[in-house]
């Protein structure tokens, strides 16, 4: 019962203990209660049952109620950086210039750090010079470079087989080394689908593969030092 009222939380328990000699100490025990499924529209059976433990646990996401996650459900940019933002432990950004116009930092509060984080270390370049464009739906092709480019945009030697995924597209790399290393597959043998959406449940898995079970990640404390890939289009 204690799991279920104290779920993803860290509880204190007082205690005493007694020596053989009336001796007596007291003190506080904290524990932390790992996060259990109670979300009744995840199931044991789904593939990303385990990734989506894995980003509750670490307070990478929650759920959209006390009882459901939503793995259905799209995301947006904004959301996706603010995922990214937390994997790599939540850091300050380390400029305070702002270059998106449709970004407030008082409006926006939940996430303007992780964007000006994101920007700062070239993961995103925003949707223009002066826009971010945080509502929109992240597409299959900017999150695989934002996991891409968040990897410090590794060297994919893999043969391109999706038919629109052109060599010259800025997520093209993205694209081979996402599906080279098992973060996604294309929609078929031979597309990829790179507008097509993103749900909560695939991106928890997306980035549990890129992250989680990378050489650079352990647990929560990914490794945060990216690099910009240069030079792309602006996504």
């Amino acid at each position: 019962e204690l799991s279920r009222r104290a779920t993803g939380k860290t509880v204190y328990i007082p205690f005493t203990v007694y020596g053989t000699k009336n001796e007596e100490a007291s003190g506080t025990m904290a524990i932390t209660i790992a996060q259990t499924m109670n979300f009744i529209d995840v199931k044991a059976s789904d593939f990303f049952y385990e990734p989506v433990k894995w980003a509750v646990n670490n307070k990478i996401t929650n759920g959209t109620s006390s009882t459901t996650f939503s793995p259905y459900k799209t995301c947006t940019r904004a959301e996706i950086v603010t995922f990214l933002w937390r994997a790599a432990g939540s850091p300050e950004p380390t400029v305070t210039r702002n270059p998106f116009t449709d970004v407030n930092s008082v409006r926006d509060a939940s996430y303007y750090k992780a964007i000006l984080w994101a920007s700062q270390k070239g993961i995103t370049a925003g949707s223009t010079a002066t826009t971010f464009s945080p509502y929109q739906e992240c597409t299959r092709s900017q999150i695989v470079t934002f996991l891409y480019r968040m990897q410090n945009s590794p060297e994919s030697k893999a043969e391109n087989p999706f038919t629109d995924v052109k060599a010259d597209a800025y997520y093209a790399n993205a694209v081979l080394w996402a599906v080279e290393n098992g973060v996604t597959t294309g929609a078929s043998a031979t597309t990829f689908d790179p507008a097509g959406d993103c749900t909560r449940g695939q991106i928890s898995t997306e980035v549990d593969v890129a992250l989680r079970k990378s050489s650079s990640a352990c647990g929560k404390n990914i490794k945060s030092d990216v690099v910009s890939s240069g030079g792309d289009a602006r996504r």
